[in-house]
């Protein structure tokens, strides 16, 4: 007791003064307040807020799991899915890969590998009401060979040609917040435009819940 109170601050200090005097003496309205949170104590204060942490987190992984599952696919190396835990949802990246392509060659219009993903994609969203932001990326060394048609043409269509997949299926168009054709500006990390794995779509899955609703879905 004595060394948590040489801990706090003087006027909690000064409130348990006051109380041992007196114990009848009812502390006014800002001590008590600052006892209250204080003799709450910060341990279950900092438990309550990692546990929030946490289930935030899980929900996410859970929700990627979900899609991997739903796809059949393993994100790993070399995977034609690659998923990224945000701060505030998930990052998903769908490469266009020649032994497994999302898109046509050179064209915006879906395989039916890549109306599977989406397919399965859109349902997520819409379950767990995400909000949805598609961006369009085309490597140089597969870009379209028609130069009135370059990246930026087909990274757009290929991002708008998602989006109209995703609202087909399920996704409500008031949760499509951004559509991007990048072109060949955005390469991944450590590369640079040219090697085939920078031609992708990315979508970004953005939570919007309450504490309450993200526990409940782990429940489930």
């Amino acid at each position: 007791m004595v060394l948590w109170i040489t801990s706090q601050k003087p006027e909690v200090v000064e409130a348990v003064s006051r109380y041992f005097q007196d114990p009848n003496i009812a502390f006014d309205n800002a001590s008590s307040g600052t006892m209250d949170a204080a003799m709450a104590g910060t341990r279950k204060e900092s438990s309550r807020i990692n546990t929030k942490v946490k289930a935030n987190e899980g929900f996410l992984r859970a929700v990627a799991r979900d899609f991997t599952q739903l796809i059949n696919v393993k994100t790993e190396e070399n995977s034609p899915v690659d998923i990224e835990l945000a701060s505030d949802g998930l990052r998903i990246s769908i490469y266009n890969k020649d032994d497994k392509p999302i898109f046509k060659e050179g064209s915006p219009e879906l395989t039916e590998w890549g109306l599977f993903v989406l397919q399965n994609l859109s349902w997520l969203i819409e379950r767990h009401n995400f909000h949805v932001f598609i961006g369009g990326h085309t490597s140089r060394s597969n870009g379209p060979k028609n130069a009135a048609y370059g990246p930026w043409e087909l990274s757009a269509d290929r991002a708008n040609s998602c989006r109209r997949t995703l609202e087909h299926f399920a996704v409500n168009p008031k949760k499509i917040e951004n559509v991007t054709g990048y072109g060949d500006t955005a390469p991944l990390a450590g590369s640079d435009a040219a090697p085939p794995r920078n031609d992708r779509i990315t979508i970004s899955l953005t939570a919007e819940q309450k504490d309450e609703e993200v526990l409940e879905k782990l429940t489930l």
